[in-house]
């Protein structure tokens, strides 16, 4: 398989003019390859969201190296290798739904037409096509997720990093979105990194739940979910499931240590 992303000793401090500097990640490796689901998972302020903007270029490592697709993340950056999705939606509320999925359409200085065909492609794929025409603010917490995955997919990245999107929403939203995003990945066949504190949500969701320590974060493990796919409501009723949810609390209990 093609390796999409690789990580090499990368270290993450962020210096302090009062007192010792924060050492964020330490001495981090792992490859993603193409078309994986792979979880980021570790206690508060282990660095994970850290380690996804490092991958995103959203922050320079201090040290080690980077490769996105082949390329330095600014690189990637640039040639709109990967789209981003956040805790919060991030939508603007003056804008219509599909014109907020249009704007790195728009930015990207796509026709009009061009711009609305792939917006509703989009919205299709999330299945909102009906609220096209709604303002943000309309929507639920979930759907407005949903707006911002479709956004994130529109110019066709390979590779979809995610910072605990699900986090700010109820279990049963929560668990809908999950199978959403089972859909979505298994459509697009996208490379996706998620960053999650949900040890059952790692499991559903992932080929490979990377487990990360307590600050410094460090990479102490990474377990494979072997689930079968595509996954369903009842996967998480299966015995393999509690397994593999087993072994990842284990090996996230055992970096605590």
């Amino acid at each position: 398989m093609t390796t999409v992303v690789t990580i090499k000793g990368v270290d993450k401090v962020f210096p302090s003019r009062k007192g010792a500097d924060t050492v964020a990640l330490r001495g981090i490796d792992i490859e993603v390859a193409s078309g994986e689901f792979v979880s980021l998972l570790g206690p508060s302020g282990c660095g994970k969201s850290t380690l996804l903007r490092i991958i995103g270029d959203l922050l320079p490592p201090t040290s080690g190296q980077v490769v996105v697709n082949g390329k330095t993340p600014a690189e990637a950056r640039r040639d709109r290798d990967y789209g981003m999705v956040f805790q919060q939606a991030t939508l603007l509320d003056w804008r219509r739904v599909l014109a907020n999925i249009e704007l790195p359409l728009e930015v990207a200085g796509q026709a009009p037409a061009e711009r609305e065909r792939r917006a509703r492609e989009m919205l299709d794929l999330v299945e909102l096509n009906e609220f096209a025409d709604h303002f943000p603010w309309q929507l639920s917490g979930g759907m407005q997720q949903r707006v911002a995955i479709a956004r994130a997919l529109t110019l066709q990245p390979e590779l979809l990093l995610m910072d605990e999107p699900f986090g700010a929403l109820d279990e049963m939203t929560r668990e809908r979105m999950q199978m959403e995003l089972m859909r979505i990945w298994q459509q697009t066949a996208n490379t996706v990194i998620f960053v999650t504190h949900s040890i059952p949500e790692a499991v559903f969701l992932s080929t490979r739940v990377v487990v990360m320590s307590p600050r410094p974060g460090r990479i102490v493990g990474v377990v494979e979910i072997d689930l079968p796919q595509p996954r369903q409501f009842e996967t998480r009723e299966e015995p393999r499931f509690f397994e593999k949810l087993v072994d990842v609390r284990e090996m996230l209990r055992g970096a605590e240590e």
